[in-house]
């Protein structure tokens, strides 16, 4: 993988890029020249789930960029009413996005009924020990739905997708998820945001930037990824451009006490 933006490190020698490219519900062709705007602008992150309806569009927009495979960091997830079906949901994702593997698989949400955590997780750690994907992990789990994970199976997520923004920030959470060894994933950093508030309008100032490249940044210098989402090519690329700056110790305090 092209390694000119920051990366952490997931098990098995995998490189996830910090930034990453939404695609909750950006659809159809709209999905699809936005996917492929943002590999223009740079992203090598592109995060898609079989509940969003745009595998298709995803990995035709990767084909079409000229882009090699291992240049494209791809993540798709399984919707919890999968339960029973993981492995057939994960060969419809491969056919749809046109590729053997994905880099990461998550379980969307936990599974309604608590009995089916453990048997669905070991079916994702199947998946990746057929090479399927290469890492796997949750979404929208709790400290103790990870850790009934990690008891039942040994094997830790590699990652958390959760929502997250300086609004929600919460050090006891974050500090669970690296103390265990999993990455943080932030979703929907905008939707949480106030992005007029004073502290950030102060601090995008400071540096020439606009309060939302202030929020990206303040995730990247976390190591906690992010994955903004837009369809409108100017913002694509704003969101992209956010290596030109870096937040200072001071910076990022004011910004982690905006969680109250």
């Amino acid at each position: 993988m092209d390694l000119d933006q920051p990366t952490v490190g997931l098990p098995g020698d995998v490189r996830m890029p910090l930034l990453g490219f939404g695609t909750w519900q950006a659809t159809g062709r709209a999905g699809y020249d936005a996917v492929l705007a943002a590999l223009a602008a740079g992203y090598r992150h592109l995060d898609t789930a079989t509940m969003y309806g745009n595998e298709e569009e995803v990995g035709r927009a990767v084909r079409d960029s000229g882009l090699r495979r291992e240049d494209v960091f791809v993540t798709t997830k399984l919707p919890p009413d999968r339960v029973g079906r993981e492995r057939e949901t994960i060969e419809a994702s491969l056919r749809a996005l046109g590729t053997d593997h994905v880099d990461l698989w998550l379980i969307h949400w936990p599974p309604s009924s608590p009995s089916d955590s453990i048997p669905v997780w070991r079916e994702l750690l199947a998946a990746r020990d057929e090479n399927l994907t290469r890492a796997v992990g949750v979404s929208n789990y709790s400290t103790g739905q990870l850790d009934e994970l990690v008891q039942a199976t040994g094997e830790t997520p590699a990652v958390n997708q959760i929502r997250w923004s300086p609004s929600l920030y919460d050090r006891r959470r974050h500090t669970e998820h690296r103390d265990r060894g999993i990455v943080l994933e932030g979703y929907s950093p905008f939707k949480a945001s106030d992005l007029d508030d004073p502290v950030l309008t102060r601090i995008a100032a400071a540096h020439d930037v606009s309060p939302a490249q202030v929020v990206l940044r303040w995730h990247v210098d976390h190591e906690i990824v992010v994955i903004p989402k837009s369809v409108t090519p100017e913002r694509i690329r704003a969101n992209a451009d956010i290596w030109n700056f870096s937040l200072t110790a001071e910076e990022l305090r004011d910004i982690d006490a905006l969680g109250g």
